[in-house]
């Protein structure tokens, strides 16, 4: 009761959060890990202690799920290139800069200062989605940034565990062929059993068209795919990835417009709920796991700060390169473009449930030197990049001229439907050329698209008829061929692709069947 309570708590706090962070118009991760930390300093109030099994088990998937389905693969393929080198490189130079850092202003044994660079290592997906979907990026940018976070899990767990097995055998050698072959195996294993998970849930969605399954199947697909992975030893976070990224691609093809409509709906609860119970418990953590630091541990928040300083200057470096693969139309480096991806790349949940996992002794028993303060140090970084980076993100983006300007957004979108109503009105011609369907219902749908070409109101609202609705239905149809053409060719964006997406779901939803 007293678990069902806490969760209960945080959404209620979430749903207060949400409200006040739409209102500002600031992120709500961020507030809700400063309201965390403030409820965990009210007297009294008791320490939290949470299983880092339950939040790798219970939380991530589903999140992990949604943030790699809402990745364009269209635009993936165009970044993989910095997509590969920052989730290698960049982790590789982020946890030996935090390493040898920590070494040298934190007093930390160079065993367990490793630990604390493998953990911070890599960017978190939950965060990055949850802080960018504010943010009106090119296309590139948001892959380019949500990719990366998505992706760099193998790379940083195989760091983490090589780490964390030098530490707890206090120095044993590091054997490189060991640390390769687990990582082919923790992501290329992963990724495996993502694909077949995916290729297993095509074939059954096929088959459905139960709204109510359709949903549950939905709900247990990311579940499946993590716990199948980690029965095999593999990443179950590569795996959950993969599986989203592959399902997303098709999902449009596996079903109709009241189950994408459905599936969306209840996601979105699932998400806000989860969103709001993991960024809430990194903010209530942190007072409690400062309670538990030895004494002449008080340098702490200035270490903390020192290391989200090297994490950020690292990562300047490192895509600073990359500019010209963001924006191929530069000739030049563009510390903009690095500035943006720099500051976006935030860290969250994921590095906070790897410092818990971190065992608590040694092989010979002894208690593990340093270990209360990387759980701190990791806390305190996270919770930096959460509130500092997520409160100014937008200010960093809008400051850069990255971002979409509204009339831009205003202007593809318009045009989109526009193209889309055309090709409505070529399928009507054609169907009325075939004398197909009866002249009253052409005619009238006729009159209703060429309204919405004129930006006019369309005046008839007369109850529409079996012929009509039929009608209607081939015109959305035809719609979709169209938009997804549009996407294909590169001349609309993810977002605008999936808010007509969105509309022509609701438009074909309150039609009914045929």
């Amino acid at each position: 009761m007293h678990a069902v309570g806490i969760v209960l708590f945080l959404v209620v706090l979430a749903t207060a959060v949400a409200t006040f962070a739409r209102r500002w118009r600031v992120p709500a991760p961020s507030l809700l890990v400063l309201a965390g930390i403030g409820v965990a300093l009210i007297p009294g109030v008791p320490a939290l202690h949470i299983p880092p099994q339950t939040i790798a088990l219970v939380v991530l998937p589903p999140l992990l799920y949604a943030s790699a389905e809402e990745l364009s693969l269209r635009d993936l393929k165009v970044v993989w290139r910095p997509v590969t080198i920052l989730a290698f490189g960049l982790v590789f130079a982020s946890a030996a800069a935090v390493g040898f850092t920590a070494v040298a202003i934190t007093g930390l044994p160079p065993a367990m200062a490793f630990v604390l660079g493998a953990v911070l290592a890599s960017t978190d997906p939950v965060a990055v989605t949850a802080l960018g979907r504010r943010l009106a990026l090119p296309d590139r940018v948001q892959v380019l940034v949500q990719a990366e976070s998505l992706f760099n899990d193998a790379t940083s767990l195989v760091l983490f565990k090589v780490a964390v097995g030098i530490a707890v055998a206090a120095g044993a050698a590091v054997s490189l062929p060991a640390a390769g072959g687990e990582f082919l195996l923790l992501g290329g294993g992963g990724s495996v059993i993502g694909a077949a998970v995916a290729a297993l849930v095509w074939l059954i969605r096929r088959r459905t068209t139960d709204p109510v399954l359709e949903t549950v199947i939905a709900l247990v697909t990311p579940y499946a795919a993590y716990v199948l992975a980690e029965s095999a030893h593999t990443s179950g976070i590569t795996s959950v990835v993969v599986a989203g990224v592959l399902l997303g691609r098709s999902g449009h093809r596996l079903s109709d417009a009241h189950i994408r409509l459905q599936v969306q709906a209840v996601y979105a609860v699932v998400v806000f709920t989860l969103e709001s119970v993991v960024f809430s418990i990194v903010g209530l953590e942190l007072p409690t796991l400062v309670r538990d630091l030895p004494k002449g541990s008080g340098w702490w928040p200035l270490q903390a700060l020192a290391l989200a300083a090297v994490l950020i200057a690292v990562r300047v470096v490192w895509t600073l390169p990359l500019t010209r693969a963001v924006k191929p139309t530069r000739s030049r480096l563009s510390w903009r473009v690095a500035a943006v991806v720099t500051w976006a790349g935030t860290r969250g949940v994921m590095p906070l449930a790897a410092a818990l996992s971190i065992p608590l002794a040694a092989r010979g028993g002894a208690a593990l030197d340093g270990r209360a303060l990387v759980l701190v140090l990791t806390t305190a970084v996270v919770v930096f990049t959460l509130v500092v980076q997520g409160l100014t993100l937008a200010g960093v983006v809008n400051r850069s001229g990255l971002a979409l300007e509204p009339e831009h957004t205003a202007r593809e979108e318009a045009g989109a439907r526009d193209a889309l109503n055309r090709a409505a009105l070529d399928r009507i011609e054609h169907l009325a050329d075939l004398e197909a369907m009866p002249p009253v219902a052409i005619d009238r749908v006729r009159r209703n698209l060429e309204a919405r070409l004129d930006r006019t109101e369309d005046l008839d609202g007369a109850t529409p008829d079996a012929s009509y609705r039929n009608l209607r239905h081939e015109v959305i149809a035809a719609q979709n061929i169209e938009l997804h053409r549009l996407y294909d060719e590169h001349l609309i964006s993810d977002t605008t692709r999936r808010r007509l997406q969105h509309d022509l779901d609701r438009e074909e939803a309150a039609l009914g069947g045929r």
